[in-house]
């Protein structure tokens, strides 16, 4: 990072730590500063290793000001910002903007309506992030169904169902109801019917293409004036399965004149030869479109509030046809824009993933090159912090990016008080010790909790370095909780310099390991890494959090490894 952009990089944080300490009245979290400093900052993410020491220093300046001394620094350094705050409404302390209409509903009630065609990516993660956040926050009410009415082109993996509501309880949250539309089928027959009944559906043997011509010009399909008696016969034909795909279809009567020829009679249930994965709906092969679906189990749930992508804003248009047929209210709705999140080279997308595991090009779906929550929860991530992360998004209707950076920021807020510290040499360098040396070392375990003890490693005949600290020939380096040690032909013999060389700036602090310590195999976004570890580390449990001095955080993943390692580990962030 270069003098300029760290002044840029100072001066943002420094603008985003002030904004942060004075809206809430007290010091500046750096998670906090570090989501909107990497989101509105794209230039600033290829430097995601070094903004944080950057970031940190300005906090800890930023937190030693009063607050009427933040407060004229903030008017002076970025006035518009402070006239953002002054303008914002003293009650909305809430981490979301307010919902509409919120004091018409006796209880609000949102639904996360996952498609079960495999496990979350990170993206999937926003939908429980922010509905769980509004049930908390207006004490509501949690429905996740799962939307898996296409045993086709979105055919439901029978894994995924379990998998899905694991992301959510990892991520905080407890559905009120689980719900499968595919346990449902017979509500939306009934449905179906009733709408028959009242002229607001018919069934249609035109081919796509055929339909689509006529959709366009603005014409009617010859079938939609038939009578009611003659759509209900054939509609219970396809129920009973008399049809195959493509042959007919249950239509939606709405406007054929429509200026939006999506909403022009539009197709609520199609034939589907493919049999449902599940066993109790593998007989049907009439199956409800999504938005008839979902249209109607929004209403049985009594649903307030629906947040959907803003580019699904025809979805809602559709279902107010059914939903004025019927005389039912429609719930509020709040669309947003898509989430993207960089530091992945594997495209964020269910189909893709499945692709790359099929093929073996990762390994599961907690592959950590895999963008996926999965993933992120066994390198260590807290869901916590993936949630903060995500509110920090907010409610835009405009598409927004996700810094992995600022995930981690919050992640650290979460595991450094409980994060042993060890030490990982990775791609270690043996070198013998030369003379007399200390047997034993004893770093703290945690450099801000000395009631927690030291660690106990042995230094035996060889220490092992990482290549990039080796010293050259007759230069030192300051071994951490150990000493001063000098290159020699030998290998390494012991100084008698005391810490001044390390304060006076003459000598590099670096991590060592017994040569003959527990090796290690660390997965990696960017490949695994191997070293050896103190012997510590197998004392740890499996997903015990621990901070690798000078490497990083990462979750201890087995420690009875049957691979290439004694102990095996998931990198989760610097």
């Amino acid at each position: 990072m270069d003098e300029e952009l760290r002044e840029r990089v100072e001066t943002a944080a420094e603008t985003a730590a002030l904004f942060n300490a004075v809206k809430h009245e007290s010091d500046a979290a750096v998670g906090a500063v570090m989501g909107p400093l990497m989101g509105e900052n794209p230039a600033f993410r290829e430097h995601a290793d070094d903004v944080p020491g950057v970031v940190g220093g300005v906090v800890s300046r930023v937190n030693e000001m009063s607050h009427e001394e933040r407060v004229e620094r903030l008017q002076e350094l970025a006035p518009e910002r402070y006239d953002e705050l002054t303008s914002e409404d003293e009650d909305d302390d809430g981490p979301l903007p307010d919902l509409p209409n919120v004091d018409a509903y006796d209880e609000i009630r949102m639904r996360c309506a996952p498609n079960p065609n495999g496990p979350w990516h990170l993206g999937s993660a926003r939908m429980p992030a922010v509905i769980g956040t509004y049930k908390e926050m207006y004490d509501g009410w949690m429905l996740v169904r799962f939307d898996d009415t296409d045993p086709e082109t979105k055919r439901p993996d029978l894994d995924a169902y379990d998998e899905i509501l694991e992301a959510v309880d990892y991520l905080g949250f407890e559905p009120d109801e689980v719900m499968k539309a595919s346990d449902r089928v017979e509500t939306y027959y009934e449905h179906a019917r009733d709408l028959v009944d009242l002229g607001g559906a018919y069934t249609c043997s035109c081919t796509g293409e055929e339909f689509s011509e006529l959709k366009n010009a603005g014409e009617p399909c010859p079938h939609r004036d038939k009578d009611p008696e003659t759509t209900r016969e054939e509609f219970e034909a396809m129920v009973d399965g008399e049809y195959g795909a493509g042959e007919m279809t249950l239509r939606v009567k709405t406007d054929i004149d429509h200026k939006n020829p999506a909403l022009r009679d539009w197709v609520a249930f199609r034939m589907v030869d493919t049999p449902h994965p599940r066993e109790e709906a593998k007989e049907y092969r009439c199956w409800p479109m999504l938005d008839f679906q979902s249209g109607v189990d929004d209403h049985l749930a009594g649903v307030t509030h629906i947040v959907r992508g803003i580019d699904l804003q025809d979805s809602a248009k559709r279902q107010r046809f059914v939903y004025d047929y019927f005389d039912w209210e429609y719930p509020e709705v709040v669309h947003w824009g898509h989430v993207q999140i960089d530091a992945y080279d594997v495209k964020m997308s269910t189909s893709t993933i499945k692709q790359l595991v099929a093929e073996g090009e990762l390994d599961g779906w907690d592959d950590p090159r895999a963008p996926t929550v999965a993933s992120v929860r066994r390198r260590g991530i807290q869901g916590e912090a993936l949630v903060d992360a995500m509110l920090e998004l907010g409610m835009s209707t405009s598409d927004v990016d996700l810094a992995m950076s600022s995930v981690y920021a919050k992640n650290r807020e979460y595991v450094d008080d409980d994060a042993t510290r060890r030490f990982l040499v990775r791609d270690p360098v043996e070198l013998d010790i030369d003379g007399e040396h200390p047997e034993r070392a004893h770093p703290p375990l945690h450099p801000d909790h000395e009631e927690r003890g030291d660690r106990d490693i042995p230094v035996g005949d060889a220490l092992a370095l990482e290549p990039d600290d080796v010293p050259e020939a007759g230069e030192r380096v300051w071994l951490k909780g150990l000493g001063c040690v000098e290159s020699t032909d030998e290998g390494l013999a012991f100084t008698n310099d005391d810490l001044s060389v390390v304060t006076d700036g003459d000598v590099d602090v670096v991590h060592w390991a017994p040569a003959d310590g527990p090796t290690v195999r660390m997965r990696t976004m960017d490949g695994d890494d191997h070293g050896v570890t103190e012997p510590g580390l197998a004392d740890h449990d499996v997903d015990d959090v621990v901070q690798f001095e000078r490497v990083g955080y990462a979750r201890v993943d087995d420690i009875e490894f049957d691979g290439d390692a004694d102990v095996q580990t998931y990198f989760a962030h610097p």
